[in-house]
């Protein structure tokens, strides 16, 4: 189960119970911080926590004050400096080097566009998306809320809080549809009528990966829990009906029994592929019908013999079949774990996709000095007040930032 689908489980939980609640949403980052931009939590009137927007050090006081937004109805925005060694209070300390913006929203059960709702909109279509939250505007301006947000569909469709700023929101989609081009989350500045600005976090919103595993055997098992565990969409395929049965693989969204004869005919997506078979003419005509499918990796358990025999007994019959599935064959298939169980050889595939999809190398995070998560594209002004006034309000372990209203 995802972060999101578990966020989306409890907040249906408390519209049933008629629990109120807030969602508190890391909206920028600078520096170092365990959870990045985008990465929320749900807490009751009570203080029950669902999520996390770090690694335990800010959850402690965001729940106070998220408890203190839901008693006076409306959103704040709050800045945690955990840079700040002289000044270890509310259990900070110097942790991981950075300065988190959180936003703290009362949910509003009656609202359809709510934060919560705009999500569940967004994970009903499995298509990309990007989420448009303000998190600064200019007060007093009749612009934007603090916390408005509007969800942009890669059809075109908008759905969210009424922008009354039409030239804004024409810029939003511009804006959107780049970050969804460059698959990169983007914070824009847009300048208000009558002075100051507006601050949109354009949060790219990715579907859960779709993963098809080639081979319902033993060691497809292992494989198919740890990817379901990741809140992936798994499918497994099998020739063997004995094998290929739903109770073998309870965690899996689908379990297909296809033929050898058939797979000629499987249909195309970009689902991730993993071939288990253990069986070459299975493997190879499972190969011969991923070449024409968008998929960017592709798995394939066994030796560099086994992979140069298929590659060459497929160039046979298409020509430029070794071109198309250049970058995207992964033979021997994980990364260089030491794998030996089923177990561990899971963990490495995993690894090897979670790498891939990330446009990572896999090696050992104390080994390079890369940044360990792509960060928002932040493009405040240089000269603006937000640029100038950031190093001092950034001294401060915690500042509340009232919301600004229209």
């Amino acid at each position: 189960m995802t972060e999101l689908q578990r966020l989306l489980a409890a907040y249906d939980d408390y519209l049933a119970a008629g629990r109120a609640c807030a969602l508190a949403t890391v909206v920028e980052v600078e520096g170092s911080a365990y959870r990045r931009p985008g990465a929320r939590m749900l807490v009751t009137d009570d203080g029950q926590l669902t999520g996390a927007i770090s690694g335990g050090c800010l959850e402690g006081d965001a729940r106070q004050r998220a408890r203190q937004a839901l008693q006076q109805q409306r959103p704040t925005l709050v800045t945690y400096d955990t840079s700040d060694e002289d000044d270890p209070r509310h259990g900070l300390g110097p942790g991981c080097q950075g300065v988190v913006r959180i936003l703290l929203e009362p949910l509003d059960f009656t609202d359809p566009d709510n934060p919560l709702e705009l999500l569940r909109g967004f994970a009903l279509h499995p298509e990309p998306a990007v989420l448009g939250t303000v998190v600064r505007c200019a007060a007093g301006q009749a612009v934007a809320d603090l916390g408005q947000r509007l969800l942009l569909m890669p059809d075109g469709q908008v759905r969210g809080s009424a922008l009354d700023n039409l030239p804004l929101t024409a810029q939003l989609r511009r804006d959107a549809a780049q970050a969804l081009g460059q698959d990169q989350s983007l914070i824009r500045e847009y300048p208000a009528p009558a002075g100051g600005t507006v601050r949109v976090f354009l949060e790219v919103l990715r579907p859960p990966l779709r993963l098809t595993v080639y081979g319902a055997g033993n060691d497809a098992q292992p494989l198919v829990r740890l990817a379901a565990s990741l809140g992936w969409q798994v499918s497994v395929v099998d020739g063997r009906p004995r094998q290929a049965a739903p109770e073998r693989f309870p965690e899996a969204a689908e379990v297909r029994v296809v033929p050898l004869a058939e797979v000629p005919a499987l249909p195309l997506s970009a689902d991730y592929a993993v071939l288990l078979t253990h069986n070459y003419a299975y493997d190879l005509a499972v190969l011969q019908r991923l070449l024409e499918a968008p998929t960017n990796y592709i798995g394939l358990l066994g030796p560099r013999t086994k992979a140069a025999r298929l590659l060459e007994e497929l160039s046979q019959e298409v020509t430029d079949a070794e071109t198309r599935l250049q970058g995207r064959l992964y033979s021997p298939v994980g990364l260089n774990l030491g794998a030996e169980t089923p177990e561990e050889i899971a963990l490495s595939i995993v690894a090897e996709i979670q790498a891939v999809r990330q446009g990572r190398p896999g090696g050992m995070l104390t080994h390079t000095t890369d940044p360990i998560h792509a960060r928002p594209t932040n493009v405040a002004s240089p000269d603006s007040e937000e640029a100038s006034d950031s190093k001092a309000r950034y001294r401060h372990v915690v500042v509340t930032e009232p919301s600004c209203g229209v």
